[in-house]
């Protein structure tokens, strides 16, 4: 892929999840140079702020012409100390692609090398060692930056080909040589929110998939209680105007279309209402985690949609600080680097997220309790009640996790501590956030593997096979293949992992 002006997310995604290389434009290129020169005259006999002064609270102390460099070496080294989880390949991928495309706007006065140089190691999977704990996300991803741009320079370690090895020794490896501070280097890589904005990608595009999910596995069991198709109609939905809602329940109306199980209200109880017992055999409606899932689902949709938005704008944003303008011929001091937009994005992702982790949990237990549902067995069992166990172990683990998203779900967005001598008084914490919701996608993911297979023991035990939907016998068949129908009590955890994946390769 050709990389020039606008990045759209879904090419974003590509170049991360499908490992699709790329390519600088020749006018890309030009225009980082012409940023480049631009600032290298311009900053003669000026004051431009991380170019001939010091930083954050120390910006009054002018730097001699003989020591900037040096300073930006400086800048670098100090900030590399991070602590924590290391962040996975794809988030560092993410933000190596994120920190490019910014610099390449021409925003930044950087040279060339910069850019070329995060362009070789995105496409030969050289993934700098980045730490979770890091950066309050106001000056940018200050520390986090710094281990990115430790490695730029030569130093600090990477991962590559699954080890973990000196920055050094692989680009010996790979005949590759580091960036040579020129003028501002060190400040344009650590200035920007490049690391919470591609965690946020990461967050996004797994986030969809969640949502595709929950979508079949709420289908499924509006099959497998026979439900009416009514409260999925485009007549009722369209009377609520959220697009979300809308865009849910015409997916679910597509998913079920050749289903032998969706029946219509019509049919039931709107004829005979004399012959009918005054206790009605039928149920009138189902439970909300059944019947409203457009409108539960609906909010979520809508929120990643805008989260996407943000996220797009902001890898294509000039964000860091000072913003080099080569056609106005000036420097501007600013604070682009700020990151309100993706913490605040990332708050509300992993809010909606757990929604759809709740609502996978109270569909579990709608499979799970027998007096509610009064068509399965107590947890599922396929076995002997009261010697076997069905899916009882498991359900512990869905609620547990579950509780652990709600807890994780209360805002970063609000907890800005001042630091730096009071300096950045108030910050995002948007790394912090991005990072938050990871872990709770993570937990969705596991609370609707053990809701998949709950609902392919329910079709076994219901023997709805045949009369399923096309998608969801799908479904059934691809998790049938790792796990077998059980009666007898096993050892569920290995499952658990390898359905999980599945779910998360779809």
């Amino acid at each position: 892929m050709k990389i020039n002006n606008f990045l759209e997310l879904k090419d974003f995604q590509r170049i991360i999840i499908e490992n699709e290389k790329i390519e600088l434009d020749d006018t890309l290129l030009a225009r980082v140079d012409a940023s480049f020169q631009f600032l290298k005259e311009f900053s003669k006999n000026k004051v431009i702020y991380g170019v001939n002064t010091g930083f954050g609270p120390m910006a009054q102390f002018k730097i001699s012409d003989e020591d900037t460099h040096q300073l930006q070496y400086n800048l670098i080294r100090s900030h590399s100390s991070g602590i924590g989880n290391p962040l996975p390949a794809a988030e560092v991928k993410a933000c190596m692609l994120a920190r490019l495309n910014t610099l390449s706007l021409g925003n930044s006065g950087v040279h060339q090398s910069v850019v070329n140089l995060l362009k070789e190691l995105i496409n030969r999977d050289i993934i700098p060692l980045i730490f979770e704990h890091g950066g309050v996300g106001a000056s940018g991803d200050l520390v986090q930056l710094a281990h990115l741009a430790l490695v730029l320079i030569g130093e600090g370690e990477v991962f590559y080909k699954g080890e973990r090895k000196s920055t050094k020794q692989v680009f010996e490896i790979e005949n590759l040589q580091p960036i040579q501070v020129e003028i501002r280097e060190g400040l344009a890589l650590m200035n920007g929110t490049s690391v919470m904005s591609g965690i946020g990608a990461v967050n996004a595009y797994k986030a969809n998939q969640l949502t595709n999910i929950s979508i079949k596995l709420s289908c499924a069991i509006n099959e497998i209680v026979q439900a009416y198709d009514d409260h999925l109609s485009e007549a009722l939905n369209g009377t609520k105007l959220h697009e979300g809602q809308q865009k849910i329940a015409a997916k679910m109306r597509d998913h079920l279309s050749d289903s032998q199980l969706i029946r219509k209200r019509a049919d039931h109880l709107y004829t005979h209402f004399e012959e009918q017992e005054k206790v009605f055999k039928e149920k009138v409606q189902e439970y909300y985690s059944l019947r409203c899932v457009p409108q539960i689902l609906g909010p979520v949709l809508d929120t990643l949609e805008y989260t996407e938005k943000v996220l797009e704008n902001e890898i294509n944003s000039a964000n860091d600080n000072p913003i080099i303008n080569v056609e106005d011929q000036h420097v501007y001091h600013g604070g682009n680097f700020h990151g309100d937009y993706i913490s605040l994005e990332m708050d509300k992702l992993k809010i909606v997220v757990t929604k759809l982790t709740m609502l996978a949990e109270r569909q579990l237990n709608y499979l799970l309790n027998a007096k509610i549902n009064e068509i399965l067995p107590p947890f599922v069992n396929l076995g002997k009640l009261g010697f076997n166990f069905g899916m009882q172990g498991v359900q512990f683990t869905a609620t547990s996790t579950t509780a652990e998203s709600q807890m994780l779900s209360n805002p970063m967005y609000v907890h800005s501590i001042p630091n730096n001598n009071d300096n950045q008084d108030i910050v995002s914490m948007g790394t912090n956030a991005a990072v938050i919701c990871r872990k709770v996608i993570e937990n969705a993911f596991e609370v609707l593997t053990i809701e998949a297979i709950t609902i392919v023991q329910a079709i076994e035990y219901l023997g709805f096979q045949d009369k399923v939907s096309s998608a969801t016998k799908e479904l059934y068949d691809e998790i049938r293949k790792i796990i077998p129908a059980f009666s007898d009590d096993m050892v569920m955890y290995p499952y658990l992992e390898e359905v999980k994946k599945y779910l998360k390769a779809m």
